[in-house]
C-alpha cells in the first residue's frame, strides 16, 4: 500500500500540462500585443498618408499621377537618406542636428574642388569623406567626453555652416562636364500620355540602395542590433558585453557619411549648384520624419520604412499646399509641428501602457 502511495505521489497529475501549455499561449500574447503597440504609430502614420493623398486627388486631382509620384520621389530623395541615419541615431537615443549643415558644407566644398580640377568622382567620394568627419568628431565628443548628443551635433552645426560660409556666400555651380549630373538623368520607367510619365533618376536610385542598406545593418547585422540595444538600456547592453562605445562613434560617422551622400544627390537635383544657405531645417524635417514614422525619441524602438513613411507625409503635406495655391507656405511648418506633437503624444501614452 506505501509502495502504491509513492508511486501515486511521484507522477505528476495530468491537469497541470494544459496549463503550462496556456501560460505560453498568453506570454506569445503578450509578447504579440506589445509587439503591435509599437507600430501603431508607423500604421498611423500611412493611414494619413493614404488619407491625405486621397484627399488631395479629389480636391485638386492629378494627384495619383505618374508624373506627380515620380517628382515626389525625386524631389524627396535627399530627404530620405538623411531620415535613414537619423533613424540609426534616434533609435540608439541620441540625436543629430548637424545634417543640412553638413549638407551645406559638403556641397559646397565639393562643388569648388570639381572647380579646381580634381577628378569629379573623387570630389564626390570626399563629400562623403566630410560628413563622415563631421560624424566622427560628434561620435567622439559624445562617448568619450560625454557631452550631449544635442551639444555636440549643435556645435557641429554652427562649424559646418561657418565653414560653409567661409568658402563662399555665393552660389558656386560645377563644370558642365562633371560627372555629378549624371545622377539627376532622368530614367523613364512608364511612358504616358502627354507628360504623364513615370521617371526615377539615378540619385532616387541611390536613396533606395540607402534605405535597403540601412534596413539590412539594423535587422540583420551585430552592429544594428546593438543600436537597438543602447537605446534600450545602455547599462544592460554594456553588461552584456556588446561593444557600446565603438558603436555609438559609427553611429555618427554613418549620419555624417549619409548628409554627406545627400549633398551629392541634392546637388546633383539642382544642376550642380551648392549654396551655403543650403540645408536649412532639413535636420527638423529628418527628426519630424523619424517620429512621425513611428520611432521613439528616446531610444531603443524605430524602423526604417516607418520613417521613410514620414518622409512622405511631409512630402503629401507640402504637395497639398502647392496643389491649393491659396495657403500661405510658412503655415507648412506649423502644421508639420502639430502633426509632431500629435505623434509624440501617441508615443507617450503606448509607452506608458507599456511601462504599466
Amino acid at each position: 500500500m506505501s509502495t502504491s502511495r509513492t508511486l501515486a505521489e511521484a507522477v505528476p497529475p495530468v491537469a497541470d500540462l494544459p496549463e503550462s501549455k496556456n501560460a505560453e499561449n498568453v506570454t506569445r500574447l503578450s509578447r504579440l500585443w506589445e509587439r503591435s503597440q509599437t507600430l501603431i504609430p508607423t500604421l498611423t502614420a500611412l493611414v494619413l498618408l493614404f488619407g491625405m493623398l486621397i484627399y488631395a486627388e479629389i480636391a485638386y486631382g492629378r494627384v495619383f499621377h505618374a508624373g506627380t509620384m515620380s517628382s515626389l520621389l525625386v524631389s524627396f530623395a535627399p530627404t530620405i537618406i538623411l531620415a535613414v541615419g537619423m533613424t540609426i541615431v534616434i533609435v540608439s537615443g541620441g540625436i543629430d542636428l548637424s545634417v543640412g549643415a553638413v549638407v551645406a558644407f559638403s556641397s559646397v566644398a565639393g562643388v569648388m574642388l570639381m572647380n579646381i580640377g580634381v577628378n569629379g568622382w573623387l570630389s564626390m567620394l570626399l563629400m562623403i569623406v566630410f560628413g563622415a568627419v563631421f560624424g566622427l568628431i560628434a561620435g567622439v565628443m559624445i562617448q568619450y567626453f560625454n557631452v550631449q548628443p544635442f551639444i555636440a551635433t549643435l556645435a557641429m552645426m554652427f562649424l559646418a555652416r561657418g565653414l560653409a560660409s567661409i568658402l563662399s556666400t555665393t552660389p558656386v555651380i560645377a563644370p558642365e562636364d562633371s560627372p555629378i549630373l549624371l545622377l539627376a538623368t532622368d530614367w523613364k520607367l512608364i511612358d504616358g500620355p502627354k507628360v504623364n510619365d513615370f521617371t526615377i533618376t539615378p540619385g532616387l536610385l541611390i536613396a533606395v540602395l540607402v534605405v535597403l542598406g540601412g534596413l539590412f545593418f539594423m535587422h540583420r547585422t551585430r552592429m544594428g542590433r546593438t543600436v537597438y540595444a543602447i537605446g534600450g538600456n545602455e547599462s544592460s547592453a554594456q553588461l552584456m558585453g556588446l561593444p557600446v562605445s565603438r558603436t555609438r562613434v559609427w553611429i555618427y560617422i554613418v549620419s555624417g557619411a549619409l548628409s554627406g551622400l545627400a549633398a551629392i544627390v541634392y546637388t546633383a537635383e539642382v544642376g550642380g549648384k551648392a549654396q551655403n544657405v543650403t540645408g536649412i531645417g532639413w535636420e527638423l524635417d529628418a527628426i519630424a520624419a523619424v517620429v512621425i514614422g513611428g520611432t521613439l525619441l528616446t531610444g531603443g524602438y524605430g524602423y526604417i520604412l516607418g520613417s521613410i513613411v514620414g518622409v512622405f507625409v511631409i512630402a503629401a503635406l507640402r504637395l497639398i499646399i502647392t496643389k491649393d495655391g491659396t495657403i500661405n507656405p510658412e503655415y507648412l511648418t506649423i502644421i508639420t509641428g502639430a502633426v509632431l506633437l500629435a505623434f509624440v503624444l501617441l508615443q507617450r501614452v503606448l509607452t506608458r501602457r507599456r511601462s504599466s
